[in-house]
């Protein structure tokens, strides 16, 4: 048996690696460079060629390109009509974002628990969830797999619900061979870097409905239009005329933000290629070790992973997940947990939410923990890291 490197023994790799990390190529900077010397750096051409070319490959009739993944869920819901009184159901087991777009709102988030297999949102769970209140669904992509969106759907229809899919992490994931981002009501995606393409930041929501799409236009630009067919006084004094509408917020994308997705969206096909590859090698490495419990996918999903998660059998091992974690981190192998539950934080405990609430959720989060996936990883690097945990599942194997 190898000797643990927090145990004084040698690491298996010398430098360290962390969970996820950007591609920026030199085209990416070219890009960016072009639109630095240009006119425009901002509510310019670029950022309406990054929408389109985001609607035509996600299928979408619509793109609205925003600020952050928070501003495209934020925007959603303003789009939506949730308001005060409202809730909205969504999963503990997410960034707070998901839940945090209800609370601008004024709306009430509701959890709903998870599948025990796949993580996702439970349908089954909403069902249980739903009242006369409930205006809408923010479903999570968790991982980068996509929700049931038929299961979904047909709750949606049968109660009047608005289905908002956060895709923050299943940018190039298939259901039933359709792209994320054409299927729900408000799609939402998020370009930070650890995430398969990247503006440095960035969001978008897709959508087929054209009056979804042109609120969602006045939520991020102030509530300001210039189209004289919306204006309520129409006036004629010249082309400087516009007219605030609506309450709506500065969550603009800048042009070489677009410049950079529209480059980095040319490689998306590339990029989720090699993701699913070193998903592949990962799966086959860890399908007989009963210390591992691997997340599992629903046959509808051609995923493209954003993260790829083990989650530790701690009865079979003499540890605790943060002992794991720490002889992982000195293996330099850098691993992250996504994520605590919404609703344990001290924010949402003083809103009167308390633990207990889905206990599927919960019990997952014990034991799950994200190695590294990112598509700039070399095989050596993917070797690496199922090395260094194989070394560490064995160091403290029952």
């Amino acid at each position: 048996m190898e000797r643990l490197a927090i145990e004084g023994g040698y690491p298996v790799r010398g430098g360290k690696i962390y969970y996820g990390r950007q591609w920026i190529g030199e085209d990416d900077i070219r890009a960016v460079e072009e639109v630095l010397r240009s006119d425009y750096i901002t509510c310019g051409p670029k950022v309406d060629e990054f929408e389109q070319e985001l609607a035509r490959y996600t299928g979408a009739k619509y793109a609205v390109a925003v600020s952050n993944g928070t501003a495209a869920l934020h925007c959603a819901c303003l789009a939506a009509g949730i308001g005060p009184g409202d809730e909205v159901i969504t999963t503990p087991l997410t960034f707070a974002a998901s839940a945090n777009c209800a609370l601008y709102c004024g709306a009430r988030p509701v959890f709903a628990d998870v599948d025990p297999h796949t993580y996702n949102i439970d349908p089954a769970s909403v069902r249980t969830h739903i009242t006369n209140k409930t205006k809408a669904i923010v479903a999570v992509d968790f991982t980068g797999q996509a929700v049931r969106h038929e299961e979904l759907r047909a709750i949606c229809d049968e109660f009047g619900l608005v289905f908002i899919e956060d895709a923050a992490h299943a940018i190039a994931t298939k259901y039933k061979g359709q792209q994320v981002g054409s299927l729900a009501d408000l799609t939402c995606f998020s370009f930070h870097p650890v995430k398969t393409i990247t503006g440095g930041e960035g969001g978008a929501v897709t959508t087929n409905d054209e009056a979804l799409y042109r609120k969602l236009v006045l939520a991020h630009t102030h509530g300001i239009t210039h189209d004289e067919a919306q204006m309520q006084d129409a006036p004629h004094e010249g082309p400087w005329c516009y007219e605030q509408i609506s309450l709506g917020y500065n969550y603009r994308m800048t042009d070489f933000q677009a410049a950079l997705l529209v480059s980095q969206l040319h490689k998306v096909d590339h990029f989720a290629a090699r993701r699913k590859q070193i998903v592949s090698a990962y799966n086959k490495a860890f399908a007989d070790m009963p210390e591992l419990i691997l997340q599992q996918e629903i046959p509808e999903s051609d995923t493209c992973r954003h993260l790829y998660i083990i989650r530790l059998a701690l009865d079979k091992l003499t540890c605790t997940r943060r002992q794991f974690f720490d002889a992982m981190s000195a293996e330099n192998v850098q691993c992250q947990v996504h994520y605590v539950p919404v609703y344990w934080f001290p924010y949402y405990q003083a809103l009167g939410y308390e633990k207990g609430l889905c206990p599927v959720a919960e019990e997952i989060y014990q034991g799950i923990m994200s190695i590294p996936l990112y598509p700039k990883m070399t095989d050596q690097d993917v070797e690496d890291t199922i090395h260094a945990v194989k070394k560490v599942v064995e160091a403290y194997r029952k």
